[in-house]
């Protein structure tokens, strides 16, 4: 990993999982990062220099508006912002509400596209936004029972990814998306009770970390498989 000049990071979902290794990394490797999830204290705790974390919620108008706030006052530039926050649900379909439908909708989807309109005037032609996908989301994919709102969602991300990029190629940023496969985390362990990853979050985070800071080189509008097992 090279640094060239300070870059100003941005990542949704850092409470666990794969976000709270990126944080961890980028912070050590000398960025400057804001840490976005409902729950900071996880990041907050670590005291990272360079890190600034607070409580966010991703589908509240008024948290998406604290983050533009943000970025005016303390950083005026977004270098790299990264769509990692998902909201997962394993129900039968039979039996899911569309009040849940919804709800994983409004995290994995709409949230997206709001956060993503808000930061996109505080990047420049080399800007690159990273949208966090699934396997699931692929068309042709293997499919699994009770992962209809979370897997269709998925898919959703990745169209509106590419239709993004298609909207702001002239202009930038770069938008890509990584869909993953399994990698062992607490959401993995939510979807597949038992199951063992052969990635573990940590090794998935510096993939996605070197990706955000270089992919935008040679990707736009792209969706990149990233698994190595099924699921």
């Amino acid at each position: 990993m090279y640094i060239t000049f300070m870059k100003n990071i941005i990542i949704t979902g850092t409470s666990r999982g794969i976000g709270f290794e990126m944080v961890q990394l980028f912070c050590k490797a000398g960025y400057q990062v804001l840490a976005l999830s409902r729950n900071e204290k996880p990041i907050s705790i670590l005291n990272l220099k360079g890190c600034t974390a607070f409580s966010f919620d991703i589908t509240n108008e008024n948290d998406i508006k604290k983050v533009s706030e943000f970025i005016s006052d303390k950083w005026n530039k977004v270098d790299v912002l990264i769509n990692n926050s998902g909201a997962l649900l394993n129900k039968p379909f039979s039996e899911t509400s569309l009040s849940a439908f919804k709800k994983v909708y409004d995290v994995n989807v709409f949230g997206v596209a709001e956060l993503t309109k808000a930061v996109i005037p505080f990047m420049k032609k080399d800007g690159h936004v990273v949208n966090v996908s699934s396997m699931g989301g692929i068309q042709g994919s293997l499919k699994f029972p009770g992962l209809s709102a979370y897997s269709s969602s998925k898919g959703a991300l990745i169209t509106l990814s590419e239709l993004l990029a298609e909207e702001y190629k002239e202009t930038g940023p770069s938008i890509n998306v990584l869909a993953l496969g399994a990698v062992q985390t607490e959401m993995l362990e939510e979807a597949f009770p038992g199951y063992e990853a052969p990635v573990s979050a940590l090794e998935m985070a510096e993939y996605i970390v070197d990706f955000s800071l270089t992919g935008q080189k040679m990707y736009n509008g792209k969706i990149l498989q990233v698994s190595s097992s099924t699921p």
